[in-house]
């Protein structure tokens, strides 16, 4: 079976600088797959290629192919019918992903209405509303009628994230990529958050790419990680195998880093 996502030789360019360097990796349906590296390693700049929403200006060669479409020079009226079918993405800021003059609610139902007319169903008015009602029960907010007659500045940002979480469910993709959703929060509600994409992924047979900086908040989401290093490939594998015997230096000095800041903290190694 060919995986959800492939990935082959991708490169991405700009201004004679190269963010990613002949990059390869596979995620395959079901599979939660981690991406880690250290800022301006590439990481997500790459789960932007996947969804098609590159800036314009970046030179790109090489292959990503989406749930059997290929991405990579692909028309902009094409790829729009992969996003939210085939992949949604939780940003890291949902305040700046979110519409500020808009309810969230108002947000949630837009890619709830276009789900609903993508499988022939009619779904609006009351009906719309009880639909993003329940899909606010489904990512843990209290008081889903209240939350969705609010307006982002008017939430938490662990509300504000279940809300952008809630958005990317809305169309049942395929793959969920989370571009690290948690850096913004306290550490009660990172765990929260990671709890809740792990249910949610489990529950709902779906694909993870988790993109991320530390170490030890994506090896919590995923059970395969691909280690960046400007752009290029530096080590893959298990969870257990790069966190028990890491073999390049740089993700030793990943792990090194995250046993020294866990020792710091009093926690267990």
């Amino acid at each position: 079976m060919s995986p959800l996502l492939s990935i082959r030789n991708l490169s991405i360019e700009a201004s004679g600088t190269r963010h990613v360097d002949d990059l390869s990796l596979d995620v395959a349906a079901r599979e939660r797959v981690g991406l880690i590296g250290e800022s301006g390693s590439g990481k997500s700049i790459t789960g932007l290629a996947v969804a098609g929403l590159l800036p314009r200006g970046l030179r790109v060669q090489g292959s990503i192919r989406l749930a059997s479409q290929e991405v990579v020079g692909t028309p902009e009226r094409v790829i729009d019918g992969l996003r939210g079918r085939a992949v949604a993405i939780v940003f890291q800021e949902p305040l700046t992903a979110l519409d500020p003059l808009m309810r969230v609610g108002r947000q949630v139902a837009l890619p709830l209405a276009r789900r609903a007319r993508r499988d022939g169903v009619g779904l609006n008015g009351r009906a719309l509303d009880g639909a993003v009602e329940d899909l606010f029960v489904e990512v843990a907010l209290p008081e889903p009628r209240r939350i969705a007659r609010s307006y982002p500045h008017e939430l938490s940002g662990g509300q504000r994230q279940r809300v952008a979480i809630a958005m990317a469910l809305a169309c049942r993709p395929d793959l969920l990529i989370a571009d690290e959703p948690t850096t913004a929060l306290d550490v009660t509600t990172q765990g929260e958050v990671l709890a809740l994409l792990k249910r949610l992924v489990a529950e709902r047979g779906m694909a993870l790419l988790f993109i991320g900086h530390d170490l030890a908040v994506v090896s919590q989401a995923v059970d395969r990680l691909v280690v960046l290093q400007r752009g290029i490939v530096a080590e893959t594998g298990s969870t257990a195998e790069v966190l028990g015997a890491p073999r390049h230096p740089y993700t030793q000095s990943l792990v090194a880093a995250a046993r020294r800041f866990d020792a710091a903290l009093g926690w267990p190694a």
